[in-house]
């Protein structure tokens, strides 16, 4: 291959750095304030033990094939039946993550004659779906009632005759905000539409037994509910509850469900443990409330900012090549923090997201607020 075939890559790349946005894989160190294993399930030794105890009983590793060959595994069955019971919903389907779920639901559900509306802050995987989608698409301000409803209003003045979709967060995993989900989910009742919830960072934290701030509507023929795996659930996967009818459909109709090789049956035999930790543990989301109350207390003492009221605890920056410098100061000190920059937040505002999970201690993270305030001290732009 000659030089000049990667010369576009290099120069990409080379934009990146210039604008301190190029990324780099690097290795966990120190105390953890990154993650999202909230309720410090990903280690603990019960979880463990059921990974163990299936592998016993002969659970495969791998599914060895899709969900409509031969990879339908007992183990995908039973845990899509727990979690349907679990979190009240008609119907559950395992994805291989996250990211696959949404990507899978937009790009599949929404018809041609429909309308998504979705929050300008929605994940990525969203976005990826919403890009293949069939239907028509606007984005709107973070967290404006108003706004899904004038676009939604506007398009059915214009003729729309499908049905909207309403895409949000229940908790915004940059800034750490609730969405307004009563009231969308009065819009969505009041149009004829469906609202789709991405519960990723409350999943087992927050919510009537940690099933999330859409529990109220649970069972609802026209809510959708994605609960990521990868969070506070510790392991990996999505479970998606929606309607028994959209279940059908997108086993028939999704091609990323319908051409890929199942989960790990092992996996899944995790995650039923891990829902089984939710419930029998509720201590864990209890510790975990106070530790995120301390942490807000800390940063309002020391750094003189607001909080979002969550586990997620983004502190602005601003600059990119200073939210780095900053975060390299306090991992160098043995807090392992991040700088999240563009395109993953909005330009400008760069920032250090602290991530709260109880594998840290009331010390711990006074000791990680003064570094991290003395690094922004000094740390100048």
């Amino acid at each position: 291959m000659s030089a000049s075939a990667l010369a576009g890559y290099e120069a990409t790349l080379a934009g990146l750095e210039r604008k301190s946005r190029i990324r780099e894989l690097a290795a966990r160190q120190g105390i953890d304030f990154t993650s999202n294993d909230y309720l410090g399930i990903a280690n603990t030794p019960r979880l463990k033990a059921a990974i163990a105890a299936a592998l016993y009983r002969g659970v495969p590793a791998g599914a060895g094939g899709s969900r409509l060959l031969r990879g339908n595994h007992a183990e995908h069955e039973t845990l899509e039946a727990e979690a349907a019971e679990f979190f009240g919903a008609e119907r559950v389907l395992y994805c291989g993550s996250g990211y696959a779920a949404n990507a899978t639901l937009f790009s599949t559900l929404p018809q041609r004659n429909d309308l998504i509306v979705h929050d300008a802050l929605i994940h990525a995987s969203a976005h990826e779906g919403i890009a293949a989608s069939r239907a028509g698409a606007v984005a709107v301000p973070h967290n404006r009632v108003g706004a899904f409803e004038e676009e939604i209003r506007h398009w059915r003045q214009a003729g729309g005759t499908g049905h909207p979709w309403i895409a949000v967060e229940s908790l915004y995993s940059m800034d750490g905000d609730e969405a307004p989900l009563p009231a969308l989910a009065h819009l969505a009742e009041r149009y004829d539409g469906f609202l789709v919830v991405d519960e990723a960072h409350v999943t087992g934290v927050l919510g009537a037994g940690g099933r999330g701030l859409a529990s109220d509507f649970e069972n609802r023929g026209n809510v959708l509910l994605l609960h990521t795996c990868g969070q506070a659930l510790g392991v990996s996967g999505a479970l998606l509850g929606l309607p028994a009818t959209l279940a059908d459909y997108m086993i028939n109709r999704a091609r990323s469900f319908i051409y890929s090789t199942a989960p790990s049956p092992l996996m899944a035999a995790a995650v039923r443990e891990a829902l089984r930790i939710i419930a029998d543990e509720p201590e864990r989301r209890i510790r975990l409330a106070d530790l995120r109350r301390f942490t807000a207390g800390q940063l309002r003492l020391l750094l003189g900012v607001g909080t979002s009221g969550s586990q997620i605890l983004p502190v602005l920056i601003g600059n990119n090549a200073r939210a780095l410098r900053i975060a390299s100061r306090v991992r160098g000190a043995g807090f392992d923090v991040r700088a999240i920059r563009p395109p993953t937040v909005p330009e400008g505002t760069a920032r250090i997201r602290i991530s709260i999970t109880l594998n840290v201690s009331e010390e711990q993270i006074a000791d990680m607020v003064e570094c991290l305030a003395i690094a922004i001290v000094e740390e100048k732009s």
